[in-house]
Formats: C-alpha cells, structure tokens, sequence
C-alpha cells in the first residue's frame, strides 16, 4: 500500500495576508479559498505547481497551537532557478547553499513559516562514478 502526504497545516496570523504573500509574491495559487460562515470557518490550501503535496491555513479551526512554525521541504529541479524566481518576485531569499545532500536555498512566509527548496544531488551519476573507479581499479 502506498501512503502518500496530501496536506499540511501551516500556522498563520493573518490569512488574507498570508494568502496574498503565496499567490501575489511566491507565484503559488490557492486551489481552495472555502468559508463556512455557520462554522466560522476559512480553509485556504496552496499546492505548488508541480507537487502532490499541499499545505492549508485555517480560521475558526485549530490544527495547530498558537504560533507553532513548520518547517517544509520542496524539491525543485535546479535551486538557482528557483532562487531567481523567487527573488524577482520581491520574496527575501538566501544564496543557494552546496550541500552534499543537495543545494538548497531558503524563504520565510510572513509568519515565519520556513521553506527549503531542494535541488537534489545526482545520486545516479554519483553511483555510475564510484562503479567506474571500482572497476577500473579491479582491472589493475
């Protein structure tokens, strides 16, 4: 059976704002933007384009405790790529970071919810590199 992660619930203080940094500043489009005016409800999800996984931000439900930071992970295929698009679009991001798991570059939304955008090693052509050395090394 495969278990696959659909949604994560991020803390904020200002969904409209918060909603507007996504959409107007990240480039990342609410798939839902649902109220339930009985309830008190607001449930916003944000999917970025390409991912299986979404994150939401509710009113009027707790899914969190109060001022509680998430920490989530997107993997993109190049991290340059991203930290320029990103940058252009006014976001503050950090330099692309060489990390033997990855490069990496970093952006908070206005509650302090972090992101890390992964681009990840070539695990394959890292593989095939070691096999070559191995092989070549046996035939010696």
């Amino acid at each position: 059976m495969d278990y696959k992660i659909e949604l994560i619930p991020i803390s904020v203080t200002d969904i409209d704002r918060t909603k507007a940094f996504y959409e107007d500043v990240v480039g990342w489009p609410a798939d839902q933007d649902q109220v339930v005016e009985e309830a008190g409800l607001r449930f916003v999800q944000i999917t970025p384009p390409g991912s299986a996984c979404s994150f939401c931000f509710v009113k009027g439900m707790s899914m969190l405790g109060e001022g509680v930071k998430q920490y989530i992970q997107v993997v993109v295929a190049d991290a340059d790529a991203a930290h320029d698009e990103l940058k252009g679009r006014g976001v503050e991001v950090t330099e692309v970071e060489d990390l033997p798991w990855g490069r990496f570059t970093h952006f908070e939304d206005p509650d302090g919810n972090h992101f890390a955008l992964q681009e990840l090693p070539d695990y394959a052509a890292g593989l095939a590199a070691r096999e070559a050395a191995a092989a070549s090394v046996s035939q010696d």
